[in-house]
């Protein structure tokens, strides 16, 4: 009865303010907007936060970027379902559209813009399915989490989707895209491409990440919009924060003199604020240093919704560096 009665609220509210953007118009418009006006319509019948269903969203977007055996995101949406999960395993009818009986069958579809279909090529009957979904566990933040960690099973994956929601929150908009260069660029400092350089302090191993030499306490800025998922001491790094950014990225600022004043875990930060500062802590118990040269030890790291791997940061560093210095050019 409770999803008939949304199903009807569904139907009613698309009607009287007009379809969403098709793919082939998503081209014409920005796709942020669209996005959010996604986000907002389902969140308008189903009392699942907005922040929320953007944060699965993008999770599942990125998840679909990082891996091979799924197909990448076309639609405004990225969440993906496979054929049998949605019509129903045990539905004879794999490309079934009708909700009627792809919920006797246990499948997830449901008909989100009320054409009496359960289209899985449509955005808003995508969205919609994962909101009804959670709907049978409940629309604030403990429900909410249940839901994530019956259909994830992964401890993690319930915790990025969490950080994300808190992020969007925060800053009331989906379009958080730039970056910033950890150092300031008026700072003395060099770096060069060390990822996969062998490192024996501790056993053999490789370099995950790039060396930026610069003198005791140059500030380190965070890199991206993110929120903090870790914070303290490491006998390899040091004193070290990670960031956790809204594409899946884990942000790892390591062999710091110290973290800046207030800088807690589960803290939303925007790109170039100030975390800490330049040290040379690390490669002994808390408070070893000094046992090389200053400088931030700069990592990234991506999850694919099954593992987290490191990949060479240096690129985007270079990229990064370059559009900053270009935006300091224009603010002249």
């Amino acid at each position: 009865m409770r999803q008939l009665f949304i199903y009807s609220l569904c139907t009613i509210f698309l009607l009287m303010n007009g379809p969403l953007p098709t793919k082939a118009e998503k081209n014409d418009t920005n796709v942020f907007a669209q996005r959010m006006e996604l986000f907002q319509k389902v969140e308008s019948v189903t009392n699942i936060p907005w922040y929320y269903l953007a944060a699965i969203d993008q999770y599942e977007r990125n998840i679909r970027q990082s891996r091979k055996d799924i197909p990448k995101a076309e639609g405004i949406s990225g969440i993906y379902f496979r054929q049998e999960e949605w019509s129903g395993i045990t539905n004879p009818n794999r490309e079934d559209e009708n909700p009627l009986s792809i919920q006797f069958f246990g499948g997830i579809g449901a008909d989100g813009d009320g054409d009496g279909k359960a289209d899985m090529s449509n955005d808003v009957d995508i969205l919609y399915s994962f909101a009804n979904y959670i709907l049978k566990y409940g629309v604030d933040h403990t429900h909410i989490k249940m839901a994530l960690w019956d259909y994830y099973k992964r401890d993690k994956a319930v915790g990025i989707i969490s950080g994300k929601a808190k992020i969007y929150q925060h800053f009331g908009r989906i379009d958080l895209e730039t970056h910033a260069f950890p150092v300031p660029l008026r700072s003395n400092y060099s770096y060069r491409s060390t990822w996969g350089d062998a490192r024996g302090w501790g056993g053999r191993r490789i370099h995950e990440g790039t060396d930026i030499f610069a003198a005791y306490g140059v500030p380190v800025k965070a890199t991206a919009y993110g929120i903090v998922e870790m914070k303290g001491w490491n006998k390899y790094g040091g004193w070290r924060v990670g960031i956790r950014d809204i594409n899946n990225n884990y942000h790892y600022f390591a062999h710091l003199n110290g973290f800046a004043k207030d800088l807690t875990v589960g803290q939303v930060l925007e790109p170039g604020q100030i975390i800490g500062s330049v040290g040379s802590s690390g490669y002994g118990p808390p408070g070893t240093s000094g046992k090389f040269p200053p400088h931030l030890h700069y990592g990234m790291y991506r999850d694919n919704g099954y593992t987290e791997w490191s990949y060479d940061p240096f690129p985007h560093l270079r990229l990064w560096e370059r559009q900053e210095r270009q935006m300091a050019k224009r603010g002249r």
